[in-house]
């Protein structure tokens, strides 16, 4: 049976355009937070003392001996959207390009039907509507260093996965996104005129020997079974075309299902960078900045999730998805409480291209069933 009426979806969808026609960066959601906080408060759905542009709203249930959190993203993207639909972005180079506005609504829509169903619901309920997924210092993190995972006993999360066909939702126990983290070098080598090479150290000339090697530490000093990526996004150097530059600067990411292996590659690529600019006679420094752990489902939370999904939308809705070298501040969460992190399907005419394309776009048809999946993880979590 049905939690979801059609007034329920047809609010998501509006609140969701709303929210997709005015996107704001990560940690600058302040315009967000105030429309999330005046839907609450309509609600009488009490909200908490936590940092804006986060907004934490709390819901006392009938037995109050287990607590559940449900969690949203709400940054956009700095994009320029391209296409012709109605509720097109009307900031310029900032949109929804991921899928958080309609996380947003979903949640929304979610506290709309607990506000008027509050004698059915068990557990005592946490809503989530967290800044800044887009970037480090991650909103997760932040809001778990302010308490608001101290008296939960689980979390669940939704993404709307264009990755995934349409009418399928999905999930898979253990590691299932891969952490990630950044690294910048700075190749200091001497510069001069590009006629007279032999009287420089050519920083670019070493800076594609390090890449070379870079790319060998995935496939030679790592275990196979450790899935792991590192790669170079960024060169910058040089001025124009006959000087050769001073300095070059390499910047690249790494990402990993398993957390042993980020120290394994950071030593590996301080070790193959110093080596070869030492070799050519240039120095380099090496810099990491740390980012998302890797998100790891919780087995028995898994298993609840995966058993509601199949007995709310049947045996061939569910998925069990491979891991994606994705990543997602979610993992935070995961880290410190049992949890699931849960794809909805919408790949399909209507959602073509993917996450963080200027193109990218909603499916929100498969708004009903993302409500709903909540809905059953309330009704059903003991």
């Amino acid at each position: 049976m049905t939690l979801v009426n059609e007034q329920l979806v047809k609010q998501a969808i509006q609140d969701r355009r709303h929210l997709h026609m005015h996107p704001e960066l990560s940690g600058e959601e302040y315009e967000t937070c105030k429309f999330i906080r005046n839907r609450l408060e309509a609600l009488h759905i009490e909200i908490l003392d936590f940092k804006s542009p986060s907004v934490v709203g709390y819901v006392k249930g009938t037995k109050g001996d287990k607590t559940l959190a449900l969690r949203a993203d709400i940054d956009a993207l700095p994009i320029t959207e391209e296409g012709d639909k109605p509720y097109i972005s009307q900031k310029p180079g900032v949109a929804h390009m991921c899928g958080h506005d309609g996380h947003t609504a979903i949640l929304l829509a979610v506290a709309e039907w607990i506000s008027q169903h509050t004698q059915e619901i068990e557990p005592n309920i946490v809503l989530i509507f967290q800044s800044a997924e887009e970037i480090s210092p991650s909103g997760a993190d932040q809001l778990i260093k302010q308490g608001v995972l101290d008296h939960v006993d689980a979390i669940f999360g939704i993404h709307l996965w264009q990755g995934m066909d349409k009418g399928k939702i999905g999930l898979r126990p253990g590691p299932t996104m891969a952490s990630v983290d950044d690294f910048e070098i700075t190749i200091q080598g001497y510069g001069g005129h590009g006629s007279m090479p032999h009287e420089t150290i050519d920083p670019i000339y070493v800076a594609s020997h390090v890449i070379q090697g870079l790319n060998s530490i995935v496939s030679r000093k790592l275990n196979p079974m450790d899935a792991s990526v590192v790669s170079i996004g960024r060169i910058e150097s040089g001025t124009t075309y006959n000087i050769i530059p001073d300095s070059a600067k390499l910047i690249g990411t790494i990402r990993t299902l398993s957390p042993g292996a980020v120290q394994t590659i950071q030593q590996q690529i301080v070790q193959i960078t110093q080596g070869i600019c030492s070799a050519f006679g240039a120095t380099a420094n090496v810099d990491f900045i740390v980012g998302t752990p890797p998100l790891v489902n919780d087995p028995k939370q898994f298993a609840f999730a995966e058993s509601v999904i199949r007995s709310t939308f049947g045996e061939d809705v569910f998925e069990l998805v491979e891991p994606i070298m994705g990543s997602e501040d979610f993992s935070y969460y995961l880290q410190e409480k049992p949890g699931a992190f849960i794809y909805v399907g919408m790949s399909g005419e209507k959602s073509m291209y993917p996450h963080h394309h200027p193109k990218f776009d909603i499916d929100e048809d498969v708004f009903p069933d993302a409500i709903q999946l909540f809905l059953e993880i309330i009704k059903n979590y003991k």
